[in-house]
């Protein structure tokens, strides 16, 4: 009989930091998807208006062209970008972060900055962006599905990385550590 290894305790470094669990963070994942989904219905609530074209009768709204889509997305990019930035830099946090009792830090295990917090989102954007390219690439083909997946690349940097960090993490040179 072999004995299973027991999984690898949080690491703790010499600012006394603990090192947040990838269950911890995936928790804490979810629990922001949830936020996520009511800033950006609340954001699409305002903005559908202002984009999309009256129906004839004056009273419906109509889906807006290529041009309105594209406007909204980067409407809501904004929004999510301004909300991130601000949660995460200065030692600020957001309600799930709090929640999972996470704090979010740059290399020197101190509260980040809006400049490295912006970084981090824009991080964020990889796999999407990569998913977003791929599908454009095999959509002609027939494939288009297969490039969902890559959409989870951030996270699944994490199964991988050495410190089991997400990839934008790394890039940005951050870490959720406990509070």
């Amino acid at each position: 009989m072999s004995a299973t290894p027991a999984p690898a305790a949080p690491t703790a470094d010499a600012s006394g930091a603990q090192e947040a669990t990838l269950r911890r963070r995936l928790g804490s994942l979810a629990y922001e998807a949830v936020i996520l989904i009511a800033i950006v219905f609340v954001a699409s609530f305002v903005i559908a208006p202002l984009i999309s074209p009256r129906s004839a009768d004056g009273v419906h709204l109509d889906l807006p062209g290529a041009f309105g889509r594209a406007v909204s997305f980067l409407a809501l990019f904004a929004v999510l970008a301004a909300y991130f930035t601000w949660c995460w830099s200065r030692g600020r946090a957001t309600l799930p972060m709090k929640t999972w009792r996470l704090r979010l830090v740059g290399p020197d295990r101190a509260p980040i900055d809006a400049r490295r917090a912006l970084g981090r989102y824009l991080a964020c954007w990889i796999g999407p962006a990569l998913a977003v390219g791929m599908y454009a690439l095999l959509a002609p083909l027939g494939l288009g599905a297969l490039a969902w997946p890559v959409a989870t690349l951030n996270w699944l940097a994490a199964l991988v990385d050495p410190q089991r960090r997400f990839l934008h993490d790394r890039v940005a040179g951050t870490e959720l550590v406990l509070r």
